[in-house]
């Protein structure tokens, strides 16, 4: 699996990332011991320190500072505390394929370890002797970015009235916001040009907002190897892309009365399977395939400014992962 094959690559850098992590979780409370634990054994891709540590280097000659090994440890810590709280949420049961924290231990429990992880992620931040004012920064923005995206998902689900717009606002804010935070952060912990900074900007939206459009997808047609059932979105009245993608395609009238159908799930469950059918019918997927290509397109031109390295032809690399994968 090509995502082994870079945490081989990176070698130290990685080993030190992720004892940084498990270091940083360590607490004298046995049950919360044994639950952070569990977390890590089920820890799911890692991609986002994965690609800082990737951009750190890439910026700087194949060299991480202790603020990259900082910043990287940093965003998985974040990532996982808006998953426990995302469980709560949404009320989910399983993750990753396996139970939910919310799930064992209850909802209380789930968002008081999110916060732990939340504190321990600033920590981390802080513990920079040079870019903590400013990295704190970003990830705080990020962290407003998440809870505003949260809300205006709800609005929209609550509404119905989900354009593109709206949809690609929320995905900014949910998905990509913390993969730029994590690549920005990562430029600067080795002192990278204001030019480097912006185009790994644009790398890390363009490649969150394609990773979002790929679960979203994934949500229609992934079958069982996405560890999570399909549906799930429309189960929670949420219109996502390979939907809005249909309704373009079909018209205005076909889409006003899909609309009408989602807004009315909770009370017409049968309703789902009609929904989930005008996407299939109406080319959903493959809109939404054209414009996840787009957007990893915009991610691979994002890093023509860095000098060539392997840890390039890697981000590039999961660019291509992040449109290809099955779950």
């Amino acid at each position: 699996m090509m995502l082994d094959e870079i945490k081989t690559f990176l070698g130290k850098d990685w080993k030190d990332t992720d004892a940084r992590i498990r270091t940083s979780l360590g607490s004298d409370i046995d049950l919360l011991n044994k639950t952070n634990a569990a977390i890590l054994s089920n820890n799911g891709k890692q991609l986002r320190p994965m690609v800082s540590l990737l951009v750190a280097r890439a910026c700087s000659g194949g060299r991480c500072t202790e603020d990259s090994i900082r910043f990287a440890a940093a965003s998985e810590l974040l990532h996982n505390a808006t998953l426990l709280h995302d469980d709560v949420v949404d009320g989910s049961d399983k993750r990753r394929g396996m139970p939910t924290v919310m799930s064992l231990l209850g909802g209380p429990a789930s968002v008081l370890i999110g916060d732990f992880w939340l504190v321990k992620a600033i920590k981390c931040i802080l513990a920079s002797p040079t870019h903590s004012e400013e990295v704190t920064r970003i990830f705080a923005k990020t962290l407003s970015d998440l809870a505003e995206g949260e809300m205006l998902q709800l609005q929209k689900s609550a509404s119905g009235d989900t354009d593109e717009d709206d949809y690609l606002r929320i995905i900014y804010s949910k998905t990509a916001s913390l993969f730029e935070s994590a690549c920005i952060s990562a430029a600067i912990s080795v002192e990278a040009s204001p030019e480097v900074v912006e185009a790994v900007r644009e790398y890390a939206v363009s490649l969150g907002i394609a990773f979002q459009i790929k679960d979203d997808i994934l949500d229609y047609s992934g079958g069982v190897k996405i560890g999570k059932p399909t549906g799930v979105d429309l189960d929670e009245q949420k219109i996502t892309l390979p939907l809005l993608g249909a309704m373009k395609n079909a018209g205005p009238e076909a889409a006003a009365t899909i609309r009408r159908k989602v807004s009315e799930m909770f009370l017409h469950p049968e309703y789902k399977e009609e929904v989930r059918d005008f996407v299939f019918s109406n080319g959903g997927c493959e809109y939404s395939e054209s414009r996840l290509q787009e957007y990893v397109g915009k991610a691979v031109s994002a890093l023509e400014i860095l000098p060539q390295s392997e840890e390039k032809d890697y981000l590039v690399s999961i660019a291509a992962f992040t449109a290809g994968r099955d779950k």
